[in-house]
């Protein structure tokens, strides 16, 4: 492995902080809308989602984490790379590969419960 192998990281990390941050905003979009409607409309459908937005939240803060640090980490990795300090940055490479991983890992599970959050709206509008 030389310099170049966790310089390719870069770009996909940087995409995904971007699809998270996109992420984090339409659900900011979508909680504001709902403090806007919370007299107007059902107010136990907008409890239910209240929860659900509270753990995506955390969720979508998490991936944010685990992505900064992986990209810190390759960072570092390329650094030892440079200096001659090979298995010290073989390690900082696999370390940040595995903080990529439980990013995306992370990334499923907010999908599976944003999925449930719009079931729940499909709930709304069948009855």
């Amino acid at each position: 492995m030389d310099l170049s192998t966790p310089a390719l990281l870069f770009p996909a990390i940087s995409l995904l902080l971007l699809a998270y941050t996109n992420r984090f905003m339409g659900l900011a979009s979508v909680i504001r809308g709902l403090h806007r409607q919370i007299n107007e409309f059902n107010k136990e459908l907008v409890a239910r989602q209240i929860n659900s937005l509270r753990l995506r939240i955390k969720l979508i803060i998490w991936m944010q984490i685990l992505g900064v640090l992986s990209i810190t980490v390759c960072a570092a990795a390329m650094f030892l790379i440079f200096m001659g300090v090979l298995q010290l940055g073989y390690v900082a490479f696999l370390v940040s590969l595995v903080l990529m991983m439980l990013s995306l890992a992370v990334s499923l599970y907010e999908l599976k419960i944003s999925g449930h959050a719009l079931n729940i709206e499909l709930e709304d509008i069948e009855s």
